[in-house]
């Protein structure tokens, strides 16, 4: 939660008051403190008065003036920035399909870890988002245009295969055309345009079609942040021609295409932490901040505050304070 703001700011003059009632109890206990001192008969004022835990006394007094205070800021209109259900977004999730996908390093493979990884984001997003996917190994292509089937992207990523070379420039700018396609009904033409992402997911370098410097100009342009996760192991290999061809996860690209354009990097070595990337972004993605009032979190507080004054008070003094 962000920094607290107030509709209201002139009530909290009104804590000058609550402070004046704490100077007003502490100089009474002052003098209540001065009269004992006065009665010289100490024997006889011990039976009169028997001591008691000092901090019983004071716990209903702290806890009424507590209440008090929360009040005042309830009554000033506190705000704050809080996270929302997003009811719209797009998002498309482009997936990396070249060869070096069928590397072991991750269990059961790259591409089938990616697979249920990805379906599983899917499924977590809210109903109203619209998903499109995009595979790419040489090039790039839209599997399926943003839609709200979920279901039918799901079995899209099932059914993906692996192909040569590695387009991450061409992913990006195929993605783009994805948003573009996507009709206007769908979210409503009076509503504001859903805000859009790209979720691009990889284990190697750029060989192929544009670089992904030109695609992060364009994606920035659009005003849709990149999202990526460099998927694998540094030690990744695949077998070419009866040959060993190492396949290493290159994240210092992909780290650069999101900073470019305002998305997020993440890095994955396993199939685990590749669900865990998948959740949290998808977390993000469900979520804004909207700033609300939240008055009634302070008044809750303080009703909470008077519960407590008045339970010490008939359980000590056996009356309310």
């Amino acid at each position: 939660m962000s920094s607290v703001t107030f509709l209201s700011p002139g009530r909290l003059w009104l804590l000058l008051a609550v402070a004046a009632l704490v100077a007003v109890y502490v100089v009474a206990q002052g003098r209540r403190s001065a009269y004992a001192v006065r009665f010289t008969n100490l024997a006889l004022l011990d039976k009169v008065a028997p001591r008691r835990p000092g901090w019983r006394r004071h716990a209903p007094a702290a806890a009424f003036l507590a209440m008090l205070g929360l009040l005042v800021v309830g009554l000033a209109r506190p705000t704050a920035e809080v996270q929302v259900p997003r009811e719209r977004a797009t998002v498309m999730v482009a997936i990396d399909v070249s060869n070096s996908m069928q590397a072991l390093d991750v269990e059961p493979s790259r591409i089938e870890a990616a697979k249920q990884a990805a379906g599983a984001f899917v499924d977590r997003l809210p109903e109203r988002f619209n998903v499109g996917l995009v595979a790419f190994s040489g090039s790039a292509s839209v599997v399926v245009p943003p839609t709200q089937d979920h279901a039918g992207v799901r079995s899209a990523v099932e059914r993906l295969e692996l192909g040569p070379a590695t387009a991450i420039g061409e992913a990006i700018f195929t993605s783009l055309q994805g948003f573009a396609s996507i009709d206007s009904g769908l979210s409503g033409a009076r509503e504001e345009p859903a805000p859009g992402r790209i979720v691009l997911m990889s284990d190697g370098t750029n060989t192929a079609g544009r670089t992904p410097a030109e695609a992060a100009e364009a994606a920035a342009a659009a005003g849709v942040p990149v999202s990526t996760i460099a998927y694998g192991t540094a030690d990744g290999t695949i077998t070419v021609n009866g040959q060993t061809q190492p396949v290493p996860v290159d994240a210092d690209a992909l780290r650069a295409l999101a900073r470019d354009t305002g998305g997020q990097a993440y890095t994955a070595e396993s199939g685990e932490e590749l669900g865990e990337v998948y959740a949290d972004i998808g977390s993000s993605l469900g979520t804004r901040a909207e700033r609300q009032e939240v008055s009634t979190w302070f008044v809750a507080a303080g009703l909470a505050a008077a519960a407590v004054a008045a339970a010490f008070s008939l359980a000590w003094f056996s009356r309310l304070p």
